[in-house]
């Protein structure tokens, strides 16, 4: 999953940073209105009240099971018995009121006045409300020493958004609105849920065909359901649209390969899921469902956009039809299968089968009038009929060869008749499958659909049929399926809808976060002495002591390697860069600077300036006794140098270790930000390309302290060419040049 990825308050970019989380603005995006009497809304209120109904049951027959077990009294176990099949009645009638409503599909089609086959969409999973405040505010008192009171604002802001996100609007706007809540649950994970503590918040979600409720501590959970309510609601999108004209048609195939791309992604991503309608064999039946759909919708594209009297366009028709055939006849074998099959509503089984058949027998249909209406080829024209022919049929059909086939009107007509005849037996076979289904049945729109494809086979049957015909129509072999437009399982990009980091004065993640501990905050006065202050500065947001100098101010009041400034003289300084910081505590005057500091808790702390052994060093000769004699460097590296990227590895392995942290009891997530790795590294090693001390640690803190005095842009130049090369004359001149700089900076 790629999570939102941060950037500062002020808006400065880190990396190409895409989201946005800054202090200034919430979510402005709004759900439906609850109260709103439109058709859909009814339904999903229906929807809710019955998901509801189910629940009480459901507790009332856990209940009783458990009387049953634990009474040894017959006559109570009778009572019990009677309630419990009370119980199983009401429950069996919830769930086929429920099943009524999820095959209600002509409420989510478009209004439109042409016919066209409806299309299957999904209603959304429903939800409990969430009160997250007690929680969140005991939770940020304890791990983050902050009063909880004070972020009220931020948590109420957050509940809002989760009320909204429940009834999305059916348009780009609901689905903004469902993108902006997933992305805010990657900062809720990453704020206020640690790999090895629960918060006792349960959430509870219902399925979205059974009704039956689930509910589950992890917030993977409210993140597999959200995701499953956005491929819900790109499908009523999809469903909704007019598919007569060309523009209606691209933005259903457009709806309907995101549904499959949310439901693809979920599948591949969440296991362990508590609902039927999130478990691997439902969600792959799903992603077949919507990739048969925008087959469906491609095969219509063509029929507006080829020339209907033209030979090979309706033969490519009849291939197109043929694919979509074949691609609904596999998700009616994924309906039928064991843990499916009992599920699925029979309205949807139903559906599918009877488009099978449907478009089975279009691409029959368009085979013979490709044979029948359109007339023989010339001689130009030949050649290429005959290579398309070659790859029409699954097996060639008995009689003369394709070259006589295709220039013979009467051999064209008996190849037709036998293609129409098949086709009026799959519209029978679809018809009469469609006739078994009380819902479909009242379905006007697919009954007027079926009987006018059938009527159309039987007039041109009877057109072509002549009554001299003594021989018997043979058997059309089947037509092999081909797209000119195959369906793309498009993937949610999560990074289309900027968000706003909504607990951002908690300080930057890659501190504050959840999975990080750290050493109550400790404040810290600082006098600066002859040598500055006693300690060295690195990376940004918060600025970490990378260096405590010993003797020093720094250490004398208790500073320490690897601690995090987090305010100066009561400025909070979690968002500083190393500039704002470094300027700060240059601008303190005689009475010295309190410092807010804190420690994580095993944390690696960095190798210090003064900690380099001189014995061991690098340096030798006259250059090496130069640097010997130089005091440490203090506070900050010369040129305004703002890190290194020894932080960012360090971050990155704590980041790994929590990722790997699981609850096998718990739904988890089984791919953790994919790209986010490639995409620190890329920013590291852009930053070490901008970094003259790329170079050894020892290294690195001899050319900081032999810098120390020495200003100007020679010295620094001087100190890459000695880091740059291995001839003792050429590192020589270069600590000339060093040693020139210091005494004129001096002087």
């Amino acid at each position: 999953m790629m999570p939102p990825e941060e950037e500062s308050p002020d808006g400065d970019r880190d990396g190409g940073l895409v989201l946005l989380h800054g202090p200034k603005s919430g979510s402005t995006r709004k759900g439906c209105d609850p109260f709103a009497q439109t058709q859909r809304s009814k339904l999903q209120h229906r929807r809710a009240r019955i998901n509801q109904q189910i629940n009480k049951e459901m507790r009332m027959r856990a209940g009783a099971e458990n009387l049953f077990r634990a009474t040894s009294n017959h006559k109570v176990k009778e009572t019990v018995a009677l309630e419990l099949s009370y119980v199983n009645s009401n429950l069996q009638l919830l769930k086929e009121e429920l099943e009524e409503l999820n095959s209600s599909m002509d409420v989510y089609q478009n209004d439109s006045e042409s016919i066209s086959v409806p299309m299957i969409p999904l209603g959304l999973k429903e939800t409990k409300e969430l009160d997250l405040l007690v929680p969140l505010k005991d939770f940020i008192s304890e791990h983050y020493g902050e009063e909880g009171v004070l972020f009220e604002k931020e948590i109420k802001e957050f509940m809002e958004l989760r009320q909204a996100m429940r009834t999305p609007s059916r348009n780009e706007a609901g689905l903004e609105l469902l993108m902006e809540y997933y992305n805010q649950l990657y900062f809720l994970d990453s704020r206020f849920f640690p790999p090895t503590k629960t918060l006792g918040i349960f959430f509870h979600w219902y399925d979205s065909l059974t009704g039956v409720p689930s509910h589950q501590r992890a917030l993977a959970f409210e993140k597999g359901s959200v995701l499953f309510n956005l491929g819900a609601l790109h499908t009523q999108i999809g469903a909704r649209q007019d598919r007569a004209s060309l523009p209606g048609l691209n933005q259903a195939i457009d709806a309907f390969q995101k549904a499959a791309g949310a439901f693809n992604y979920l599948k591949e991503n969440f296991s362990n899921a508590p609902s039927l309608d999130m478990s691997a064999a439902s969600l792959t039946m799903l992603v077949r469902l919507m990739v048969a759909q925008v087959q469906e919708c491609v095969f219509e594209k063509m029929t507006l956009l080829r020339a209907q009297n033209d030979f090979l366009a309706r033969l490519q028709l009849a291939q197109e039809a043929a694919r979509v055939e074949d691609v609904y006849s596999l998700v009616h074998q994924t309906m039928s299968q064991p843990h499916v099959k009992d599920y699925v509503p029979f309205s949807w089984t139903t559906m599918v089968q009877v488009k099978s058949e449907h478009f089975k027998a279009l691409s029959h249909y368009f085979a013979a009038i490709a044979l029948c209406e359109c007339p023989a080829p010339s001689d130009a024209e030949l050649l290429e009929q005959e290579k398309a022919f070659l790859q029409f049929h699954v097996t060639m059909p008995e009689g003369p060869s394709l070259r006589v086939l295709l220039q013979d009107p009467e051999e064209r007509r008996k190849l037709g008749k036998a293609h129409l005849k098949k086709a009026i037996m799959k519209h029978e076979e679809a018809m009469r499958i469609h006739g078994l289904c009380k819902i479909l049945r009242k379905m006007d729109i697919l009954q007027e659909v079926l009987s006018f494809a059938h009527k159309r086979s039987l007039s041109k049957y009877s057109e072509i049929d002549h009554e001299e015909d003594f021989f018997e129509t043979g058997e059309a072999p089947d037509i092999h399926p081909k797209t000119h437009q195959k369906p793309e399982i498009k993937s949610p990009n999560f990074s289309q809808v900027k968000v706003t980091d909504l607990f951002h004065r908690l300080g930057p993640l890659s501190v504050f976060s959840a999975k990080n501990k750290w050493y109550p905050a400790r404040r810290v006065h600082l006098m600066r002495g002859e040598n500055g202050f006693g300690f060295t500065l690195r990376g940004d947001s918060p600025v970490l002591i990378a260096g405590v100098i010993p003797g020093g101010c720094a250490a004398e009041a208790g500073l320490k390697e690897g601690d995090y400034i987090i305010s100066v003289n009561g400025k909070d300084c979690k968002w500083s860069k190393h500039a704002e910081v470094v300027q700060l505590l240059k601008s303190t005057g005689k009475e010295g600077v309190d410092i807010g500091v804190i420690t994580l808790q095993g944390s690696e702390c960095p190798k210090a300036v003064s900690h380099i052994p001189w014995e061991t060093s690098e340096f030798h000769g006259a250059l090496g006794a130069a640097l010997a004699s130089l005091p440490p460097l203090h506070l900050s590296q010369p040129g305004g140098q703002e890190g290194s990227s020894d932080v960012l590895r360090i971050r990155d392995a704590e980041e790994q270790q929590g990722e790997q942290q699981e609850e096998p009891d718990e739904q988890q997530e089984r791919q953790h930000a994919p790209g986010v790795e490639q995409e620190e590294q890329e920013e590291q090693e852009e930053h070490l390309q901008r970094c003259p001390l790329h170079c050894s640690g020892g290294q690195r803190g001899h050319v900081l302290t032999m810098l120390h005095g020495a200003p100007g842009l020679a010295a620094w130049e001087a100190s890459q060419a000695w880091l740059g090369c291995e001839d003792s004359q050429t590192r020589e001149c270069a600590a000339g040049r060093i040693r020139a700089e210091r005494k004129e900076g001096k002087e």
